[in-house]
């Protein structure tokens, strides 16, 4: 069972993974009210997606000790370019905080 922490990171048999190669704004520590309220939508949105059928590849581990992952929806899309062509995410690494300008 997966349980979505946030748009880019949640838990899979109780390990930790985020999303590779994307990054979705901050729900628990958000720098603006903007930031929290889009972050909540892509999390949402992931639910949404995830809830259609995928699988999880693993690629690694991130800096913070997390699995870095991908994850193939049922029908073929990965479910991080969904969300970055939704506008849900940006790609990582970046350079700043785009819902908060």
């Amino acid at each position: 069972m997966t349980c979505i922490v946030d748009g880019d990171t949640g838990w899979l048999e109780g390990e930790k993974w985020r999303m590779a190669g994307i990054d979705t704004p901050e729900i628990s520590k958000p720098a603006c009210a903007r930031e929290q309220q889009v972050g909540l939508k892509a999390r949402d949105r992931l639910r949404i997606l995830m809830s259609g059928g995928y699988s999880v590849r693993r690629e690694g581990t991130g800096y913070y000790g997390r699995t870095i992952v991908s994850i193939a929806l049922a029908d073929g899309r990965d479910a991080g370019a969904v969300l970055l062509d939704e506008g849900l995410a940006q790609r990582w690494p970046n350079s700043g905080n785009p819902w908060c300008s």
